[in-house]
Formats: structure tokens, sequence, C-alpha cells
């Protein structure tokens, strides 16, 4: 569950910390064996991007779709550089994908066909997009 952002806190102060806390408890429901520390974090790296992605689609939903505006803020949260340059929502998610390690399937051009054996949490929103360049 994501913890809201305070005033007063940075984006990375705020991501260092979520991670920080799940890192913490995945530690002690394993009693806080030693020698598990990196995966503890890693694992909450992950879910923490997994997490931030899951609530730009909910809000994106509420708000009627994905913008542009929107994924260049989520892939800044993310850690990708000069998000301003991306002109097309594709790229900025091809661009998400492989920061975060997905197979990068979003590409841009309409004759992608999505590989539906992985697990993927862009592709409700990636038929539409490709539906849109048909």
């Amino acid at each position: 569950m994501i913890i809201p952002l305070t005033e007063n806190q940075t984006e990375c102060e705020y991501r260092h910390q979520w991670i920080s806390e799940a890192a913490f408890y995945k530690a002690m429901s394993r009693d806080f064996e030693p020698g598990f520390e990196l995966d503890d974090w890693l694992f909450a790296e992950r879910e923490f991007v997994k997490e931030l992605i899951a609530n730009y689609h909910i809000v994106s939903a509420e708000d009627g779709g994905l913008t542009l505006v929107g994924i260049r803020r989520l892939a800044k949260l993310l850690g990708i550089k000069n998000t301003d340059t991306f002109d097309q929502k594709e790229e900025l998610i091809h661009a998400i994908q492989i920061i975060t390690q997905n197979h990068p399937c979003y590409d841009n051009h309409s004759l992608h066909h999505c590989n539906q054996d992985e697990p993927c949490l862009w592709r409700y929103d990636c038929k539409k997009l490709t539906a849109q360049h048909l």
C-alpha cells in the first residue's frame, strides 16, 4: 500500500522511506534472520514500483485514461531522466518497462502482438493505445 507523500518530503525521500519500511517488515516477517538484507531491499524496491504503476492505473482510469503528462510524472518518479523529451505515451511506457526490468513489449508500431503469457501491468492500456493507431 502506498503511503501518502507529505508536504515537506521530496519524492526521493518518500521513495526511500517507503522502501526502508517495506524492507523492515519483510525482514521482520522472517524474524530478522541475517544475510537477507539486500534481498529484502530489492524486494521492497520491486514492490514500490509495482504499487506506483498500479496506483497510476487506478488514477488514470478514474480520470479518463492515460495522459502524456501523467505518464511523464510516473516515469520521473521511477527515475527516468529527461521525461520531457518523450513525445509519445508509448515511448514513455517502453522506457518504464525497461527501467522496471519488465519485457519491453511497448513499441511504436500498431502491428505489435502482446505476449499474453507474461504478466504485464500495461496490457489493458497497451491494447487501447494500439487500437488508436489502427
